[in-house]
């Protein structure tokens, strides 16, 4: 019986030695600052962008890769959905759209009952402007969704943009649990 073992454990110990010397898997060698690290085929299935949305916000409560919004940009294009860092060079008193992920939501007791919000994108941070109306009109989507669109028109008050909001939509755009700072 001890045979059989050593000659099953010569056979792996030759087994492992070959595959060291020619290995199966293609493993290429990556500098990292002054250390090498190998990277190789992992037993894992590679995560989507969004399932790494997901973990680094759940993890971490942001991601170190591309902001949620720079994946689906091409298609915010495609609707007229203007950046937040495009919206400086817009002319104050014009019709505009914005999205991006809700990380203010304000009500200052000493505002009337407006209500601001901001909107963060790839590219910065857009403001939005909500009359009591407005906000009482969309309450649930404004109090629910980590992301929206905004329609309005521009305001370009001494290099304080924002957007007088008059529509607002749902935007799915991640399941990524972004946090907001709600009513502080």
């Amino acid at each position: 019986r001890e045979s059989k073992v050593e000659s099953r454990k010569s056979k792996v110990e030759k087994r492992n030695s070959e595959e060291v010397k020619n290995p199966k898997s293609t493993v290429e060698s990556v500098a990292i600052g002054n250390r090498q690290s190998t990277i190789g085929n992992s037993p894992l299935t590679p995560m989507t962008s969004e399932e790494r949305l997901v973990a680094d916000f759940h993890g971490t409560g942001l991601t170190v890769g591309p902001h949620p919004l720079a994946y689906r940009r091409a298609e915010l294009d495609a609707i007229g959905v203007k950046s937040a860092g495009a919206l400086a060079r817009s002319p104050s008193g014009r019709r505009v759209r914005v999205a991006g992920a809700v990380i203010v939501r304000q009500r200052p007791g000493t505002a009337k009952g407006f209500v601001f919000l901001s909107l963060e994108d790839e590219t910065g941070i857009a403001n939005a402007i909500l009359t009591p109306d407005v906000f009482e009109q969309h309450r649930v989507l404004i109090l629910r969704e980590r992301f929206l669109l905004v329609e309005g028109i521009l305001q370009n008050q001494d290099g304080v943009i924002s957007v007088k909001a008059d529509h607002l939509l749902p935007l799915d755009v991640s399941r990524a649990a972004i946090a907001s700072h709600n009513f502080h």
